[in-house]
């Protein structure tokens, strides 16, 4: 008997997850097709019991206003429950709304660590903004050039390439001593980690 109720609660799992498959492709597609009706109809639900893709998706149609009122401090709950779970788009996304104050209170520290986060995972937007908040340095991020250096070369390797003119702009304020350490760093860091192919920037 106990073999035959788990044979059907297995069942009855695997059918329930093939459901929220179905629901979450068919949410995606809605949405690239702009019919955020039917998105917004179909990603709530499996947000709201933990999707990753789909909280990501809710959080860029709260932020863009697309299909629902436009609504920061929303695009923030959702990108912010998608990047708890390694959404590299929401950890980016969370990070400048921090960056810019939107939807959150405006926190350089904190939009740090989410594009550290997202860098660590080899988002070229991820990179090339890390690299640009340690090249100015501001509030609790202090100037490094080293640092700037070191991201902005694994942005390069990321395919992110606008990164090689601040890479060129850079140097000319560093010693070579500051470009070799910042270039082993970028290698130590390449060795260690997959890098995808750039995917373009944010919307």
């Amino acid at each position: 008997m106990k073999t035959f109720l788990g044979l059907i609660f297995t069942v009855f799992s695997l059918m329930a997850g093939a459901s929220a498959q179905a629901g979450l492709q068919e949410g995606v597609s809605a949405f690239k097709r702009g019919h955020f009706s039917v998105a917004l109809k179909e990603l709530t639900p499996l947000a709201e019991k933990g999707d990753a893709k789909a909280q990501a998706i809710l959080g860029q149609m709260y932020s863009s206003g697309s299909g629902v009122p436009q609504n920061h401090a929303k695009a923030a709950f959702w990108y912010r429950k998608a990047a708890e779970q390694g959404d590299v788009k929401a950890q980016t996304s969370l990070g400048v709304m921090y960056e810019m104050g939107t939807g959150v209170p405006q926190d350089e520290r904190e939009a740090a660590a989410w594009f550290h986060k997202a860098a660590e995972q080899g988002h070229g937007e991820a990179l090339y903004t890390l690299g640009g908040i340690y090249e100015r340095g501001r509030g609790a991020i202090p100037n490094d050039l080293v640092q700037a250096h070191k991201w902005f070369e694994i942005a390069v390797a990321a395919g992110f390439d606008i990164a090689q003119d601040d890479l060129h702009g850079i140097e000319a304020k560093m010693s070579r001593e500051q470009i070799e350490t910042a270039r082993a760093m970028a290698k130590e860091w390449l060795a260690t980690h997959k890098l995808p192919t750039h995917s373009g920037p944010l919307k």
